[in-house]
């Protein structure tokens, strides 16, 4: 097994130092943030074993699944979830996602219905989560679920995290390995870059193949309401559930969704332009993860649908780029040169980060229309949210 330590005042090298460890909001009480070497485990047998060991010992591990690398943390030790939050800087009414190792798992920590077991029988393993009814006495900790209603469930397909999560013997809960608010990682470099110091080891297991989140859906008896687009798309949704799946408030869907499900998808065309998050309606406590208004952000800001670069922006292509980003002599780089929205949504993070460090953390991002279809959702979802004015804790679908 191969361990490199990464200690607070030395990050990996060629990334940015993290960021000061925040302040601990009061209703997170001191969980543990203080500094510590947070040790590179290679993803051989060795290796998962000491990750397992560090996660019942209440430690902090990042793992690859294959969506995005998650912080792990026991789901039912109320301390070592509270430490999620204190690494991440995490507004503690943020719910966290409870991976488990087996489909089957489900239904020992939430209340499965016959819609939700279908979702399981076609999804799981996979980057689909559930936010189903909290089982009653199911023992997971406060800090996972605010609130105590719900609890939102998933079983990843990474080889990797299945092999953790079987080997801890327990939930473990994990949301994206990154600072609070910022880009979500893909490769252990990216978790070391944000996280090195606060956490205790990163399981590398090389980039992540989907690289944009899991899709979220809240389930009751008769209905499925999509919180969040991801690597499941809502073509996929709809082919099972037909008009059962609803929008995040029950809403039915809108009718491109509908109607892109019914029909073979047509080669990619730009979409129409897009605009920021406008400014939402402030709700107690988000549903699920990934709801709040500004998220996934770079330090850059970030200009949606854009027909090609300004003077002394960074250009994110998709698709042939316009004259005006092939004369562009700034940072620029591509998602898919071909406009395969599979290679898009797993280039999307690794190539913000990019060129958000070719801009120093500043300036803009300009980026190209992106299809509002099959992995398209997803990927403009967080390009919506990292365009938002930053800070902001409101909740939006």
């Amino acid at each position: 097994m191969t361990e490199h330590s990464h200690p607070a005042s030395a990050p990996p090298s060629g990334a940015p130092a993290p960021a000061p460890l925040p302040a601990l909001s009061p209703a997170l009480g001191p969980a543990a943030a203080s500094a510590r070497a947070t040790v590179r485990l290679a993803p051989d047998a060795a290796g998962i074993a000491r990750a397992a060991a560090l996660l019942r010992a209440g430690g902090l591990v990042a793992f690859p699944t294959e969506t995005v690398y998650g912080l792990g943390a026991l789901a039912t030790d109320q301390d070592a979830a509270r430490a999620i939050y204190a690494a991440k800087g995490r507004p503690g009414f943020n719910p966290l996602i409870v991976h488990v190792a087996d489909p089957a798992d489900a239904g020992r920590w939430a209340v499965v219905s016959p819609l939700a077991a279908a979702l399981i029988a076609a999804f799981w393993p996979g980057p689909l989560t559930l936010v189903l009814p909290l089982r009653a006495g199911a023992g997971i900790a406060a800090a996972v679920t605010p609130g105590g209603v719900s609890v939102a469930l998933r079983c990843p397909a990474h080889p990797l995290a299945r092999a953790l999560l079987a080997g801890v013997g327990a939930p473990v809960a994990a949301p994206s390995a990154n600072p609070s608010g910022g880009v979500s990682p893909t490769d252990a470099d990216h978790v070391l870059a944000g996280l090195a110091g606060r956490i205790d080891a990163v399981l590398d297991g090389g980039p992540c193949a989907v690289g944009v989140e899991s899709t979220i859906v809240a389930v009751d008896a008769r209905r499925v309401r999509l919180l969040r687009p991801g690597g499941v798309t809502a073509e996929a949704l709809i082919a099972l559930l037909g008009d059962a799946l609803r929008g995040p408030a029950g809403e039915a869907l809108a009718a491109e969704d509908v109607a892109s499900a019914a029909t073979p998808a047509p080669t990619p065309t730009p979409a129409p332009a897009l605009a920021p998050t406008p400014a939402p309606t402030r709700a107690p406590s988000p549903e699920a993860p990934g709801q709040l208004s500004s998220h996934y952000a770079p330090g850059a800001a970030v200009r949606l649908a854009a027909a090609g670069p300004r003077a002394g922006e960074a250009w994110l292509g998709f698709g042939p780029d316009p004259a005006a980003a092939l004369a562009h002599d700034g940072p620029r780089a591509t998602l898919s040169a071909t406009g395969d929205l599979d290679q898009a949504a797993a280039r999307l993070f690794a190539l913000l980060r990019d060129l958000d460090a070719a801009l120093g953390g500043a300036g803009t991002i300009a980026v190209a229309p992106i299809p509002q279809t099959g992995l398209g959702r997803a990927i403009n979802d967080r390009l919506r949210r990292a365009a938002a004015p930053r800070g902001e804790h409101d909740v939006r679908p």
